[in-house]
């Protein structure tokens, strides 16, 4: 993008706020409502897929960690594909042929998991953009795949009623492939504005996420500049040329310095879908953004209690990467429905990862855990689609805690019979067992007569999609259900029909 396009762009973003509803401060962007069809959706999928998906070794962070001397990656790529001067990260491009890559057959599995919403990366921190981009020559459009691969998903989702959105990891390329400019790498003859590798910033702060690094500082501002207006525009770009119902940020887009640009693009992304007579959804980590000016996600973990306001959990089926390596581990489904139920019983949506091959195919592991996924929503999904919190989330022994951004899912949650979590639709309430008993024998204390939060009147018990009819007796201080046949490896979920 030309110098004199960068400025009537920007020129165009300043008139969308200028004229719009909302304007780029705090109190404007407060203002904004959460959509019901968010917050009734409850689960959607994440992919991460990009040029990284080719070494398919390590994770996601291939492309920085390789330029990291004595790193595995760095290991691995000399003795796989040669020295990084002659053969860097830019180099796996032509290999990214995504030639089985079908929009359709990803969506189609997609909906059968019972997703309401998808989110796809359409900026990772390597700096490779999945769409048709007039910012940057280096997308997926122009090199690697030649497709519009944003477009196509986009169309695909769009057929069958699943609400698109876009997550941009732009701001961490402004540090991320730094490590090949203190050897003889490709990076340093690919630093001009507007190549792949620029500007690769050297750091001098905590790369924890809160301090700036160098960006903004005095001897770069000029840099860091055209870089933040750079990333402005390839963010409102997205929203104008795909229209996306939510927009994922990653970390570091809390660091100070980048606070005016945020604010100016959520006022643009607000103001836009405004227009089109939708409500957008930011999603955002840590701290970056005034609380109540976008919904706050915990990454790879959750809370530990009922919130009143909505959130999000963003987690992978892979627990060591987000995107796709030949050495996953993959969690069960199982697992990641407990999860589910918990979260929806606090509040929150998740929004669940798969990360496909070069070739554009899913690994056969990830469908069969979305496909089991699927399987028991349809069976139960009525106890979590359209669903409200009850006066508490649940109960039982097994405490879930994490702040902000937290990684708590390298290892499986333990829960038990005792772990018990609690929706309610129109008026009935659901009693989920995470982890159901052998002996098939269910306590619920949180029902009985003389509760101090329960006052309703208990006229039946179901148990979704079981035939057995549970016998059941309240008493002042349980409701205890017993079955006999019904057996499950995954949450069972009670039907309390109250009057």
């Amino acid at each position: 993008m030309k110098v004199s396009e960068k400025k009537a762009y920007l020129k165009k973003i300043d008139e969308v706020i200028q004229n719009g509803v909302y304007k780029d401060d705090w109190d404007s962007l407060k203002n904004i409502e959460v959509p019901e069809w968010y917050t009734k959706g409850k689960f959607g999928i994440f992919t991460h897929w990009g040029v990284y998906s080719v070494p398919a070794f390590g994770n996601e962070w291939y492309p920085r960690a390789m330029y990291e001397e004595g790193s595995k990656e760095f290991l691995h790529h000399l003795e796989t594909y040669g020295t990084h001067k002659k053969f860097g990260y830019k180099d796996f491009i032509p290999m990214f042929k995504a030639e089985n890559f079908d929009a359709d057959e990803w969506l189609d599995l997609f909906e059968r998991a019972g997703a309401k919403f998808y989110t796809a990366v359409a900026e990772h921190h390597d700096g490779f953009q999945m769409y048709k981009s007039d910012v940057s020559n280096w997308n997926a459009f122009k090199k690697g795949p030649g497709r519009d691969v944003l477009g196509e998903l986009k169309a695909a989702s769009e057929k069958r009623g699943i609400r698109l959105g876009v997550s941009n990891h732009r701001i961490e390329h402004w540090w991320f492939m730094n490590g090949g400019r203190k050897f003889d790498s490709d990076i340093g003859e690919n630093l001009k504005e507007g190549d792949l590798y620029w500007p690769s910033m050297p750091e001098n702060g905590d790369l924890g996420g809160r301090e700036p690094t160098a960006f903004m500082s005095p001897e770069h501002k000029g840099e860091s500049v055209k870089f933040a207006e750079d990333w402005l525009i390839r963010c409102c770009e997205l929203v104008d040329n795909y229209m996306p119902a939510t927009f994922f940020f990653d970390w570091w887009i809390q660091v100070g310095p980048l606070k005016p640009y945020l604010k100016k693009f959520a006022a643009y992304y607000y103001n836009k879908t405004a227009e089109w007579g939708k409500i957008g959804v930011i999603h955002y980590k840590f701290d970056a953004m005034a609380f109540g000016s976008a919904v706050i996600d915990v990454e790879r973990g959750q809370f530990g209690e009922l919130k009143a306001f909505p959130w999000q959990t963003d987690t992978s089926i892979a627990r060591n990467s987000w995107g796709y390596t030949e050495n996953n581990d993959f969690k069960g489904a199982p697992e990641i429905l407990r999860d589910l139920v918990d979260i929806v019983s606090k509040n929150g949506c998740m929004l669940l990862n798969a990360g496909p091959k070069a070739d554009g195919t899913i690994a056969a592991e990830e469908k069969k855990v979305l496909l089991e996924i699927g399987d028991w929503l349809k069976v139960n999904g009525e106890a979590v689609y359209d669903t409200t919190p009850f006066k508490v989330f649940g109960e039982g022994p097994s405490q879930v805690f994490t702040r902000e951004g937290d990684f708590t899912d390298a290892k499986e949650k333990i829960f038990t019979s005792e772990d018990i979590r609690f929706t309610q639709r129109g008026g009935d309430l659901y009693a989920a067992v995470l982890k159901y008993p052998e002996n098939g024998e269910t306590v619920i204390r949180s029902l009985g007569k003389k509760s101090n939060i329960f006052y309703g009147f208990i006229k039946d018990v179901g148990a979704l999609g079981f035939d057995e009819k549970p016998r059941f007796d309240w008493s002042d201080d349980k409701l205890a259900i017993n079955t006999r046949t019904i057996k499950s490896g995954t949450p069972v979920v009670f039907k309390i029909k109250i009057d």
